[in-house]
């Protein structure tokens, strides 16, 4: 079944540890982004590894091979489950990447990899220098990643039956992901739960939704039912 990761984007950090707490019972993963891990630091992550939680370190790494080749590294020190890094850093920085992860003194425990193709938040026209759709695009570098071996991609729901279609074993987190009726916020190609499960997702971000709601626990218990129905029914024909 899909997994659902919360994203603890808050701007404190003992509200994060706080939010976490209260999700614990509910969830598996969350989400630690640029803004939380630059209050938090390092020890932010032990302490949501102590609660149990798997962590997706989300920093979207782009820079010279040599350099993320030693980010991932770190991470994987840090205890992070999960990375992000840009796809558009190409096929030498990302295999840099790959191999700083494969060559981990405990490989049992090495983080996922995980491309970023196109962010949710663009639309048509406002990707710089880049003219095709997001979309299009962000199916073009899925293809590269999974030629690269990358373990999947960040991309919208609405592009995964074409990434899934064409890469088969590429896993999908899909961030942009709300509730009918919730408000899109800053995202532009968003999708509700259960259309990102229907479409073949593997992972769902969902922050505000969550964070913001008046018992974030229920909140997040109301998605994993939606994810849940979805994923148990029979596929379209």
């Amino acid at each position: 079944m899909p997994e659902l990761i919360v994203a603890l984007d808050l701007p404190d950090r003992e509200k994060a540890v706080s939010m976490a707490r209260q999700l614990r019972d509910a969830l598996n993963w969350c989400k630690v982004g640029l803004e939380l891990f630059t209050l938090g630091g390092p020890r932010l992550l032990e302490r949501l590894k102590e609660q149990g939680f798997r962590v997706f370190l989300d920093l979207k790494f782009y820079d010279i091979p040599h350099t993320v080749a030693r980010a991932v590294t770190a991470a994987g020190v840090l205890g992070a489950d999960m990375l992000t890094l840009h796809c558009q850093g190409g096929k030498r920085m990302c295999q840099a990447a790959l191999e700083a992860r494969n060559t981990a003194v405990d490989a049992c425990s090495a983080p996922l990899l995980f491309g970023v193709t196109a962010l949710t938040s663009f639309g048509p026209g406002e990707m710089p220098g880049v003219s095709a759709p997001p979309g299009v695009y962000a199916q073009d570098l899925a293809a590269s990643a999974a030629d690269w071996g990358l373990d999947g991609v960040v991309c919208s729901g609405r592009e995964v039956r074409d990434i899934k279609a064409a890469s088969p074993g590429l896993a999908c987190l899909c961030p942009g992901i709300r509730p009918a009726g919730a408000d899109s916020g800053d995202q532009r190609r968003t999708m509700t739960p259960a259309e990102a499960v229907e479409a073949g997702a593997d992972y769902l971000v969902v922050g505000r939704p969550i964070i913001e709601a008046p018992s974030p626990a229920e909140a997040a218990c109301a998605i994993l039912e939606e994810i849940r129905a979805a994923a148990a029914a029979p596929a379209a024909e």
